[in-house]
């Protein structure tokens, strides 16, 4: 069985420092030595965000990337394609 890591300050003001100015999780991994998926875990226990994104809207409006957004309204056209997008098998009856 795996060791746990020890986790230093100075380690977890990197990932902070470097995620908050926009540093990939796999930089931060190189630059501390780590696979990314071990610092992609310790950055969520110590909620380190990145700057925040925005993605496009299908209505040309903004809509924040931010997991920790409020939701969207019922209907709103980006959710709305995502659901519509595809087209879905014709039913067929298994008589």
């Amino acid at each position: 069985m795996p060791t746990a890591r020890l986790w230093t300050d100075q380690a977890d003001a990197t990932i902070r420092d470097m995620r908050a100015s926009g540093q990939t999780w796999a930089a931060i991994g190189r630059s501390l030595g780590l696979s990314r998926n071990t610092v992609i875990e310790r950055g969520r226990r110590l909620r380190a965000t990145g700057p925040g994104r925005l993605a496009k809207a299908a209505t040309n409006r903004l809509v924040s990337d931010d997991p920790n957004r409020g939701a969207l309204p019922a209907g709103h056209p980006l959710t709305w394609a995502i659901l519509t997008s595809e087209n879905f098998p014709a039913y067929q009856s298994g008589r």
